[in-house]
């Protein structure tokens, strides 16, 4: 389990910052690497824990790093990223969701993170309110917290399908907020905000001068509409937003660290100032290499991917309602079912303890997401292959056998 903090503020002779002293485990992260620890050891453990998609990049997405890496010269590029592929994200929004963007107003970034990390530094100063739902992302939290900013939990509810609404963040606005973060889908509840909840929410945040940021990361995984179509980005109702994705998870590409922003036009100057001080610019072989998502085939790639993972999810979620184990609020979006163990006796932390040391078997605790489910809650990521789900389901389902049920 992950050590406490150190209590002194000196290592070695070092003085270690009181925000590297506070900072909280990834306990996701965590159970991962103990998971490696029982693989390395022989054990054939299955990875529940960790949003990683199991496809990997398209294709013609590894063709194109092949052809980047004959031995030309890598330089940087700018910071906000190739001209050509801040392009190719503009027309992947006008030609998905119907959204015209500016190419100017787009960053690219060395993974989401690095993109919620600079429209953080650009947003917020030490003693500002940002409101986040509980449960989030933890490094959301964490990277607010980082620079300065409190951050306000708002309990969400399955009735609000994990998710916040207009009324909860009315309910809690203070003299001290200035933003709202959403994430829509979610993780760790995979669950989005109804579209029209988030245009209340956005039109809530704007009238009272507050800025949004709307974490798109899992966007293109959520379900079509009843007519068929993609979702839709907050963008559409919301232009002034400031909007997060990702090549990690619609095209697979987690481990080649490339994300993107689109902020509002008065905005692009501090953020390149930003990410130039910051970060330089994003890996540039993994730019070159991500123009070949936006083709035809590496959509039609992604595209298929996204109905493998609808096929997971009912497979899930079957397996789930099977063992005993509710999901309060089924996923639409993001890959992963956030179930209750509260029937088990156990809290959520013992649960993923024990599932990992009896059944072999990693998942993430409630704790890494929030306060109100951090006991009760567990989540499942269905980022893993059809075999893997089974062989982990079975072993949970034989684990949970073998508690003492609870009245």
């Amino acid at each position: 389990m992950p050590r406490p903090a150190p209590a002194c503020r000196k290592i070695g002779g070092m003085r270690i910052s009181q925000r590297a002293r506070a900072i909280a485990p990834f306990y996701a992260m965590e159970f991962g690497k103990q998971a490696a620890e029982l693989e390395a050891a022989g054990h054939h453990v299955v990875k529940l824990s960790l949003g990683e998609p199991d496809f990997g990049a398209p294709p013609a997405v590894l063709e194109a790093m092949r052809d980047a890496m004959d031995g030309r010269p890598m330089a940087y590029t700018a910071a906000l990223g190739l001209p050509a592929l801040r392009q190719a994200i503009a027309r992947f929004y006008a030609d998905r969701h119907g959204v015209e963007v500016d190419p100017a107003r787009v960053a690219v970034t060395a993974g989401a993170s690095a993109a919620l990390v600079l429209a953080t530094a650009a947003l917020v100063d030490p003693g500002d309110e940002v409101l986040i739902a509980d449960p989030s992302y933890p490094c959301n939290r964490q990277i607010v917290e980082s620079f300065g900013a409190r951050v306000t939990l708002v309990p969400t509810t399955p009735a609000s399908r994990f998710q916040l609404d207009a009324a909860s963040v009315r309910s809690y606005w203070s003299d001290r907020t200035r933003g709202v973060m959403i994430a829509t889908p979610s993780n760790p509840t995979g669950t989005s905000v109804p579209a029209d909840e988030l245009r209340a929410l956005c039109a809530l945040a704007r009238e009272r001068g507050a800025w949004r940021l709307v974490d798109e990361i899992y966007l293109d995984l959520s379900d079509p509409d009843d007519l068929g179509r993609p979702p839709g980005s907050a963008l559409a109702h919301d232009p002034d937003a400031v909007v997060i994705n990702s090549f990690s998870k619609y095209f697979g590409m987690t481990g080649w660290r490339l994300g993107w922003c689109v902020v509002p036009e008065a905005l692009v100057p501090a953020l390149e100032r930003l990410a130039q001080n910051y970060f330089l610019c994003a890996s540039a072989p993994a730019q070159h290499a991500a123009l070949a998502c936006f083709t035809p085939e590496s959509l039609a790639v992604a595209e298929a991917r996204r109905v493998e993972f609808a096929e997971r999810r009912a497979l899930v979620l079957d397996g789930l309602d099977r063992i005993g184990l509710p999901v309060p609020v089924p996923p639409d979006g993001a890959f992963y079912a956030y179930f209750d163990v509260s029937a088990t006796g156990l809290t959520s932390w013992e649960f993923c303890a024990r599932a990992l040391r009896e059944a072999h078997v990693a998942l993430t605790p409630g704790r890494d997401f929030g306060v109100g489910t951090a006991e009760t809650h567990v989540r499942l990521s269905y980022a893993a292959s059809a075999g893997e789900l089974r062989e982990g389901l079975a072993r949970l389902g034989k684990f949970v056998s073998t508690l003492e049920p609870t009245a």
